[in-house]
C-alpha cells in the first residue's frame, strides 16, 4: 500500500473555534470524586492537579471500552468528565453503581456547560497536551493533541459565559482534525470494541500502568506486558465516505474483516481521513478496503505519534 500525500490543503488556515454539542460532561462532586474515578477509570486521578488533565477510558471486566473522556479538576473536591454525549447516559448509570459509601456524587451536567474546540491561534501554543488553564469566569481549557500542525485544545465553561474569541471553523473542520490528531473519542458504534490499546490509548497518555486497580485492568495490562497486541490503530484516507463502525478488510482474507473504523472525517479538500482499528498483520501490505471486500481503497497514512513498545 503506498502512502499518498493528504489532497492539497493548508491547514494551518484552520484558526477559530467550534461549537461541540455532540460533547457532554459528567460531573463529580465530593471529597472522594478523585479517588472513586482513581479506582474506576485507566487514568491516574488521585494525583490529578489543577492544572492538569486525564485522558482515561471506563473499561468493562473484559477491558473494553465503554466510554472515553478528557476528565479535569475545576475546583479541588469537583471534576468534569468531558465525553461523547450517545454514550454518556449509559456510562453514567455505569459509574454511578459502584460509588457506594464514597463521599462522591456523580450528574450530567452537559445542561450547566458549553464545549468548543479552538484551533490554531485560537488555541494555547504553550504547554504540552493534557496541561490545562482556568479563567476566572470559569472557563477551562484543555490542550489536547495537534492535528496536521494544528495547536488543539478543548474549552469548557459554564453556560452563562460568552463564547470563546474567534472566528467559526467550517463546518466538518474540527472533526476531520480530531480524525488526523490519532485520538478516537469512544462513541455508540464501537462501545465494547476495543481494549485501550487497539485506540493506542497507552501512547499517547490515556493509560497509566503504575496506578491500581480498575474494571478490566488484569486484561489490559496483560495486553501491554505480555507481548500480545495484535490490533493497533492506523490512519487512513479515502475517496468515500467512511462511517465509524464501519467493518475494514484486507485482500488476504476477504470472508473476516480485519478491522474497525474508530473514527472519521470528511477532509476539507476532498475525500475522507479515518482513523481504524485493525491487525497489524493488516497494514503490512495488500488492499484495505471499507465496508466489504470490494469497497472503497483505504490508504495508509502515518501516525502524528510514536508508539510505545509493547514490554
Amino acid at each position: 500500500m503506498t502512502e499518498p500525500a493528504l489532497p492539497a490543503f493548508d491547514a494551518t488556515a484552520l484558526n477559530g473555534v467550534a461549537p461541540l454539542p455532540h460533547l457532554g460532561v459528567i460531573r463529580a462532586q465530593g471529597t472522594d470524586a478523585a479517588k472513586f474515578l482513581h479506582g474506576q477509570l485507566t487514568q491516574d486521578f488521585s494525583l490529578l492537579g489543577l492544572s492538569e488533565a486525564r485522558l482515561a477510558a471506563f473499561c468493562s471486566a473484559k477491558g473494553r471500552m465503554l466510554a472515553s473522556f478528557v476528565g479535569f479538576k475545576r475546583t479541588p473536591d469537583e471534576i468534569l468528565l468531558v465525553c461523547s454525549r450517545d454514550v454518556l447516559p449509559a456510562t453514567l448509570k455505569r459509574l454511578s453503581m459502584f460509588v457506594l459509601r464514597a463521599q462522591a456524587r456523580l450528574s450530567d451536567a452537559s445542561d450547566a456547560f458549553q464545549v468548543w474546540g479552538l484551533a490554531g491561534t485560537a488555541a494555547p501554543t504553550a504547554g504540552k497536551p493534557w496541561s490545562k488553564s482556568g479563567e476566572p469566569d470559569g472557563a477551562q481549557t484543555v490542550q489536547i493533541y495537534p492535528a496536521v500542525g494544528v495547536s488543539r485544545a478543548l474549552w469548557v465553561a459554564p453556560v452563562e459565559s460568552a463564547a470563546p474569541a474567534g472566528v467559526r471553523l467550517p463546518e466538518g473542520a474540527w472533526t476531520w482534525l480530531d480524525v488526523m490528531s490519532g485520538v478516537a473519542t469512544i462513541t455508540q458504534p464501537v462501545v465494547e470494541a476495543f481494549v485501550p490499546q487497539m485506540l493506542n490509548y497507552e501512547s499517547v497518555g490515556g493509560v497509566n500502568f503504575k496506578k491500581g486497580c480498575y474494571p478490566g485492568q488484569e486484561v489490559v495490562a496483560r495486553s501491554q506486558f505480555r507481548g500480545t497486541l495484535k490490533r493497533r490503530a492506523f490512519l487512513v484516507s479515502s475517496p468515500e465516505a467512511l462511517a465509524v463502525g464501519q467493518d475494514v478488510f484486507h485482500d488476504s482474507d476477504p470472508e473476516q474483516p480485519c478491522g474497525t473504523v474508530a473514527a472519521a472525517g470528511a477532509h476539507p479538500a476532498g475525500g475522507w481521513s479515518a482513523l481504524v482499528s485493525m491487525q497489524t498483520s493488516a497494514a503490512a501490505g495488500g488492499r484495505l478496503s471499507a465496508g466489504s471486500p470490494g469497497g472503497a481503497a483505504l490508504s495508509l497514512l502515518p501516525l502524528p505519534y510514536a508508539l510505545l513498545d509493547d514490554i
